[in-house]
Protein backbone atom coordinates (compact mmCIF):
# COMPACT_ATOMS: atom_id res chain seq x y z
CA UNK A 1 0.00 0.00 0.00
CA UNK A 2 1.37 3.42 -0.97
CA UNK A 3 1.98 6.25 1.45
CA UNK A 4 -0.97 8.30 0.22
CA UNK A 5 -3.32 5.31 0.53
CA UNK A 6 -2.10 4.63 4.06
CA UNK A 7 -2.58 8.27 5.04
CA UNK A 8 -6.05 8.22 3.52
CA UNK A 9 -7.06 5.14 5.51
CA UNK A 10 -5.68 6.62 8.72
CA UNK A 11 -7.67 9.79 8.10
CA UNK A 12 -10.78 7.68 7.45
CA UNK A 13 -10.33 5.79 10.73
CA UNK A 14 -9.84 9.02 12.66
CA UNK A 15 -12.88 10.54 10.98
CA UNK A 16 -14.96 7.47 11.81
CA UNK A 17 -14.05 7.76 15.47
CA UNK A 18 -14.99 11.44 15.53
CA UNK A 19 -18.28 10.85 13.78
CA UNK A 20 -19.26 7.76 15.76
CA UNK A 21 -18.42 9.13 19.20
CA UNK A 22 -18.13 12.88 18.88
CA UNK A 23 -21.68 13.47 17.65
CA UNK A 24 -23.38 11.98 20.67
CA UNK A 25 -24.53 15.38 21.93
CA UNK A 26 -28.20 16.23 21.70
CA UNK A 27 -29.38 17.36 18.28
CA UNK A 28 -32.00 20.00 17.51
CA UNK A 29 -35.57 18.81 16.90
CA UNK A 30 -36.37 17.61 13.40
CA UNK A 31 -38.04 20.10 11.11
CA UNK A 32 -38.20 18.00 7.94
CA UNK A 33 -37.45 14.55 6.60
CA UNK A 34 -35.17 13.11 3.95
CA UNK A 35 -36.13 10.15 1.77
CA UNK A 36 -33.63 7.49 0.72
CA UNK A 37 -34.54 5.15 -2.13
CA UNK A 38 -32.41 3.12 -4.56
CA UNK A 39 -29.10 4.34 -3.16
CA UNK A 40 -26.26 2.00 -4.20
CA UNK A 41 -23.62 3.58 -1.98
CA UNK A 42 -20.17 5.00 -2.72
CA UNK A 43 -17.14 6.28 -0.83
CA UNK A 44 -17.35 5.76 2.92
CA UNK A 45 -15.95 9.18 3.81
CA UNK A 46 -18.52 10.96 1.65
CA UNK A 47 -21.43 9.19 3.37
CA UNK A 48 -19.94 9.81 6.81
CA UNK A 49 -19.83 13.55 6.16
CA UNK A 50 -23.30 13.69 4.64
CA UNK A 51 -25.03 11.72 7.40
CA UNK A 52 -23.15 13.73 10.03
CA UNK A 53 -24.70 16.83 8.48
CA UNK A 54 -28.15 15.23 8.48
CA UNK A 55 -27.74 14.32 12.14
CA UNK A 56 -26.65 17.84 13.04
CA UNK A 57 -29.74 19.37 11.40
CA UNK A 58 -32.11 17.13 13.36
CA UNK A 59 -33.82 15.82 10.24
CA UNK A 60 -35.74 12.56 10.10
CA UNK A 61 -34.76 9.96 7.50
CA UNK A 62 -37.30 7.80 5.67
CA UNK A 63 -35.89 4.64 4.05
CA UNK A 64 -38.20 3.95 1.12
CA UNK A 65 -36.21 1.54 -1.05
CA UNK A 66 -32.73 0.05 -1.35
CA UNK A 67 -29.95 1.50 0.82
CA UNK A 68 -26.80 -0.42 -0.08
CA UNK A 69 -23.11 -0.44 0.78
CA UNK A 70 -21.94 2.84 2.42
CA UNK A 71 -25.55 4.07 2.50
CA UNK A 72 -26.09 1.64 5.40
CA UNK A 73 -23.97 3.95 7.58
CA UNK A 74 -27.19 5.87 8.17
CA UNK A 75 -28.04 3.16 10.72
CA UNK A 76 -25.18 4.24 12.95
CA UNK A 77 -24.88 7.94 12.17
CA UNK A 78 -28.52 9.03 12.49
CA UNK A 79 -30.32 8.29 15.80
CA UNK A 80 -32.76 5.39 15.65
CA UNK A 81 -35.65 7.57 16.82
CA UNK A 82 -35.19 9.69 13.69
CA UNK A 83 -35.21 6.73 11.27
CA UNK A 84 -38.15 4.85 9.83
CA UNK A 85 -38.55 2.24 7.10
CA UNK A 86 -41.39 1.70 4.64
CA UNK A 87 -42.34 -1.79 3.38
CA UNK A 88 -40.04 -1.17 0.38
CA UNK A 89 -36.95 -0.59 2.54
CA UNK A 90 -33.97 -2.89 2.08
CA UNK A 91 -30.40 -2.58 3.40
CA UNK A 92 -27.46 -4.29 1.71
CA UNK A 93 -24.17 -4.93 3.59
CA UNK A 94 -20.76 -6.04 2.34
CA UNK A 95 -17.09 -5.58 3.18
CA UNK A 96 -15.39 -2.35 2.13
CA UNK A 97 -13.06 -2.47 -0.87
CA UNK A 98 -10.57 -0.29 -2.67
CA UNK A 99 -8.64 -0.51 -5.96
CA UNK A 100 -5.10 -1.88 -5.83
CA UNK A 101 -2.15 -0.61 -7.87
CA UNK A 102 -3.58 -2.35 -10.95
CA UNK A 103 -7.10 -1.01 -10.49
CA UNK A 104 -8.51 -4.31 -9.22
CA UNK A 105 -10.99 -4.32 -6.33
CA UNK A 106 -9.51 -5.76 -3.13
CA UNK A 107 -11.10 -6.00 0.31
CA UNK A 108 -10.06 -3.18 2.65
CA UNK A 109 -9.76 -4.42 6.23
CA UNK A 110 -9.41 -0.90 7.68
CA UNK A 111 -12.41 0.29 5.68
CA UNK A 112 -14.46 -2.71 6.79
CA UNK A 113 -13.49 -1.99 10.39
CA UNK A 114 -14.77 1.58 9.98
CA UNK A 115 -18.15 0.23 8.87
CA UNK A 116 -18.25 -2.25 11.73
CA UNK A 117 -17.38 0.34 14.36
CA UNK A 118 -20.14 2.69 13.21
CA UNK A 119 -22.93 0.12 12.97
CA UNK A 120 -25.02 -0.11 16.18
CA UNK A 121 -25.00 -3.35 18.21
CA UNK A 122 -28.30 -4.66 16.78
CA UNK A 123 -27.01 -4.30 13.23
CA UNK A 124 -23.68 -5.94 14.09
CA UNK A 125 -25.52 -8.85 15.71
CA UNK A 126 -27.68 -9.36 12.60
CA UNK A 127 -24.62 -9.21 10.32
CA UNK A 128 -22.81 -11.78 12.47
CA UNK A 129 -25.80 -14.14 12.38
CA UNK A 130 -25.90 -13.85 8.60
CA UNK A 131 -22.26 -14.60 7.80
CA UNK A 132 -20.45 -11.33 8.53
CA UNK A 133 -19.14 -8.70 6.15
CA UNK A 134 -17.62 -10.17 2.99
CA UNK A 135 -17.55 -9.47 -0.73
CA UNK A 136 -20.98 -11.11 -0.93
CA UNK A 137 -23.79 -8.64 -0.17
CA UNK A 138 -26.35 -9.66 2.44
CA UNK A 139 -29.77 -8.04 2.66
CA UNK A 140 -31.77 -6.88 5.67
CA UNK A 141 -35.47 -6.34 4.99
CA UNK A 142 -38.98 -7.28 6.02
CA UNK A 143 -39.62 -8.55 9.55
CA UNK A 144 -35.92 -8.69 10.42
CA UNK A 145 -35.58 -5.01 9.50
CA UNK A 146 -38.66 -4.06 11.52
CA UNK A 147 -36.87 -5.25 14.65
CA UNK A 148 -33.99 -2.83 13.99
CA UNK A 149 -35.52 0.19 12.23
CA UNK A 150 -39.01 1.36 13.28
CA UNK A 151 -41.60 1.16 10.49
CA UNK A 152 -42.94 4.47 9.24
CA UNK A 153 -46.18 5.07 11.10
CA UNK A 154 -48.31 6.57 8.35
CA UNK A 155 -48.26 7.66 4.73
CA UNK A 156 -48.32 11.25 6.02
CA UNK A 157 -44.84 10.71 7.45
CA UNK A 158 -43.59 9.70 4.03
CA UNK A 159 -45.11 12.82 2.51
CA UNK A 160 -43.15 15.02 4.93
CA UNK A 161 -40.01 13.95 3.11
CA UNK A 162 -40.91 16.49 0.40
CA UNK A 163 -39.16 14.15 -2.03
CA UNK A 164 -35.79 15.53 -0.92
CA UNK A 165 -33.37 12.72 -1.61
CA UNK A 166 -30.06 11.72 -0.08
CA UNK A 167 -28.39 12.73 -3.34
CA UNK A 168 -29.57 16.33 -2.93
CA UNK A 169 -28.17 16.50 0.59
CA UNK A 170 -24.95 14.83 -0.50
CA UNK A 171 -24.48 17.24 -3.39
CA UNK A 172 -25.01 20.18 -1.06
CA UNK A 173 -22.47 18.84 1.42
CA UNK A 174 -20.02 17.99 -1.37
CA UNK A 175 -20.39 21.48 -2.86
CA UNK A 176 -19.63 23.14 0.47
CA UNK A 177 -16.63 20.87 0.94
CA UNK A 178 -15.28 21.64 -2.55
CA UNK A 179 -15.72 25.36 -2.04
CA UNK A 180 -13.80 25.22 1.24
CA UNK A 181 -11.04 23.11 -0.31
CA UNK A 182 -10.71 25.49 -3.26
CA UNK A 183 -10.38 28.46 -0.92
CA UNK A 184 -7.68 26.70 1.10
CA UNK A 185 -5.77 25.80 -2.06
CA UNK A 186 -5.99 29.38 -3.29
CA UNK A 187 -4.65 30.73 -0.01
CA UNK A 188 -1.85 28.18 0.11
CA UNK A 189 -0.75 28.79 -3.47
CA UNK A 190 -0.92 32.51 -2.87
CA UNK A 191 1.54 32.21 0.00
CA UNK A 192 3.73 29.32 -1.16
CA UNK A 193 5.34 28.85 -4.55
CA UNK A 194 6.52 25.57 -5.99
CA UNK A 195 3.99 23.31 -4.25
CA UNK A 196 4.60 19.59 -4.86
CA UNK A 197 2.35 18.22 -7.66
CA UNK A 198 -0.08 15.40 -7.03
CA UNK A 199 -0.57 16.01 -3.32
CA UNK A 200 -4.10 15.17 -2.22
CA UNK A 201 -5.74 17.17 0.56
Amino acid sequence: MGGLQAMGLRALLIGAALVAYGLAAASPPAAAAMRIAEDRGGQIGHYMRTFAQVRATGERVVIDGSCLSACTLVLGLVPRDRLCATPRARFGFHAAWMPDAHGRAVTSKPGTQVLWDIYPPRVRAWITRNGGLSRQMIFLEGRALAGIVPPCGATAERRTAHNRSFRQTALRAFGEERAGAAHRRHERHRRISGAAPGVIE
